[in-house]
C-alpha cells in the first residue's frame, strides 16, 4: 500500500475548520461566501442566498430552504445524500470496488468492534461509494426506516476522498478516520454506513449522539451500543463539515441496487430496493419533514 507520511492532513483539517468556523464581518463573509460559491460552483437553487451564511461551516452545513420530496414506499431504498457515485457492485473475497483497479478490504474498514459472524454476513452482499464533493450538500439521511445498534468511531488518515487521490491510495477509505454504523432493515437485514473523513472534513456530526466525536486527537478505536434506537426513512443522520464519503454495505440477497448508468445522485433518489419488495410498483412520496404530498 502506498502512503504518504508526512501529509499532514489531520493538522491540515483542524487549521482549515478553526477558519471556517470563524464568522467575520458581514461585508468581508459575503465575498469569502461568494467566492467559495462560484469557485465550487455550488448549487444554491434550494438553499438560502450565499450571503445568508455567518460562517464558511453555516453554508457548508446548509439546509433545504424548501422542503425535498422522496419515496416513501417502505421497500425502496434512497440516497442518503447528494453525491457522485464512485463505485458500486457485489462484495467479493471480502474485498469493494474504491474506484476502478482499486479495491479496499471490507472487514478492516469496519474496524474491531464489529462481530466476525457479522463482517461474514456481508460476503457476496453488495455496496455503493458515494462521494460528497465541497459543492455538495453536506447532510445525510436514513435511506429506508432503520434500527441502530451500534457506531464505531475509528481515528486514522484524513486523506483527500477525490477520485486524483483514490487511484493513488489503494484501500484509502481503511486509511481514513470514520465512523461505522450498523443498521438493521424493517425486514431484520444487516446493512452499514461508514462515514470517513477527508482533508479539511474536521467534523462529523450526528444528530442520534452528540458524544461521538471525531478529528478529536483519539488514537483508539471507540463503540457505542444503543437500544431500540429507530430512525425513520429520510430524518436526519448528521453532516460533514465539508465533502467526504459515505460507503454502503450490504448482507447477501438483502437489496437490489439500482445504480447501472447513474453516475450523481440527489438525497431521497431511488436506488434500490429491499428484495422481493414491491418497491418499484409504490411511486408515494413525502417530504423529509413529513408533510404529505402522497401520488397514488
Amino acid at each position: 500500500m502506498q502512503r504518504y507520511p508526512n501529509f499532514k492532513s489531520s493538522i491540515a483539517s483542524r487549521l482549515f475548520g478553526t477558519f471556517a468556523s470563524k464568522e467575520f464581518p458581514s461585508s468581508i463573509q459575503r465575498i469569502i461566501n461568494q467566492t467559495y460559491t462560484s469557485m465550487m460552483k455550488v448549487d444554491l437553487m434550494e438553499f438560502e442566498e450565499a450571503s445568508s451564511y455567518k460562517s464558511l461551516n453555516a453554508l457548508f452545513t446548509r439546509r433545504f430552504k424548501t422542503r425535498r420530496l422522496f419515496n416513501i414506499c417502505e421497500k425502496t431504498l434512497i440516497s442518503p445524500c447528494d453525491s457522485f457515485v464512485s463505485a458500486f457492485g457485489s462484495i467479493t473475497n471480502n474485498l469493494a470496488l474504491q474506484i476502478k483497479g482499486f479495491s479496499y478490504d471490507v472487514r478492516s474498514l469496519l474496524g474491531d468492534y464489529i462481530a466476525k459472524s457479522a463482517k461474514d454476513r456481508l460476503e457476496n452482499g453488495a455496496f455503493v461509494n458515494f462521494y460528497l464533493s465541497p459543492r455538495d450538500y453536506h447532510r445525510y439521511h436514513a435511506p429506508i426506516d432503520m434500527r441502530i445498534v451500534k457506531a464505531v468511531h475509528i481515528p486514522g488518515k484524513l486523506y483527500p476522498v477525490n477520485l486524483t487521490w483514490l487511484k493513488k491510495i489503494e484501500g484509502l477509505f481503511v486509511e481514513n478516520e470514520r465512523v461505522v454504523l450498523e443498521c438493521y432493515t424493517k425486514e431484520n437485514k444487516l446493512f452499514y454506513m461508514v462515514f470517513v473523513g477527508a482533508l479539511n472534513v474536521g467534523k462529523m456530526t450526528f444528530t442520534f449522539d452528540a458524544t461521538i466525536k471525531t478529528n478529536a486527537k483519539a488514537s483508539l478505536q471507540q463503540c457505542y451500543l444503543y437500544d431500540n434506537l429507530v430512525i425513520s426513512k429520510g430524518d436526519e443522520l448528521g453532516h460533514f463539515e465539508m465533502g467526504s464519503t459515505i460507503v454502503m454495505l450490504f448482507e447477501k440477497d438483502s437489496i437490489n441496487l439500482e445504480l447501472e448508468g447513474i453516475t450523481h445522485v440527489k438525497f431521497g433518489q431511488p436506488i434500490g430496493g429491499i428484495k422481493n419488495g414491491a418497491h418499484a410498483d409504490c411511486i408515494t412520496q413525502t417530504n423529509e419533514q413529513g408533510d404529505d404530498a402522497s401520488i397514488h
